[in-house]
């Protein structure tokens, strides 16, 4: 992929991020992802995993900024966004995805409401709670279960997303 595709791609992700659709991504957005994913599965704030959800939201949100706010003004502009994603990630996606990866863990504890691991059906709650599309979610969830157990491990979400934001197709 060449350098202008890869950053019309990276520019299409921002979207993912600015939760309030304000045009930039901050702390808020973050806490705005982990309250949704908390509503969609009835879990208190307070909770053990209410709170390792928004601490890994703001875990997060740190390395999110570290990478791409550039002025330091503790919001990432969809220029930054771009300049940062591009710049540090075009060679190693997995840095991303391991910034995610406290997040994603925390999410993954919630959507794994019997403690077996997650399942497609909850995968498809938390994506949909993080404003993905509806078709979108079923695939993913689908395409993330296909080792045979019928749940979803950690390191295959982990995966996933750092696939999703550094790859050229949108269904990637």
């Amino acid at each position: 992929m060449d350098s202008v595709e890869y950053e019309r791609t990276i520019a299409a992700r921002f979207a993912i991020f600015d939760q309030d659709g304000n045009g930039y991504i901050d702390r808020a957005d973050f806490s705005a992802a982990a309250k949704a994913v908390l509503a969609e599965f009835s879990v208190k704030a307070r909770s053990d995993k209410g709170q390792a959800l928004y601490d890994g939201a703001e875990a997060f949100w740190q390395g999110m900024a570290g990478i791409a706010d550039v002025d330091g003004d503790q919001r990432v502009t969809r220029t930054e966004f771009v300049t940062g994603a591009v710049k540090r990630l075009r060679d190693n996606p997995q840095r991303f995805a391991e910034i995610a990866r406290p997040f994603l863990r925390a999410v993954a504890a919630v959507a794994d409401e019997d403690g077996g691991g997650v399942a497609p059906a909850a995968a498809e709650r938390a994506l949909r709670a993080l404003g993905v599309e509806p078709e979108a979610c079923r695939t993913a969830a689908a395409e993330l279960a296909e080792d045979g157990d019928g749940r979803i491990a950690e390191d295959a979400i982990v995966a996933a997303f750092a696939a999703y934001c550094t790859t050229a197709e949108p269904d990637a």
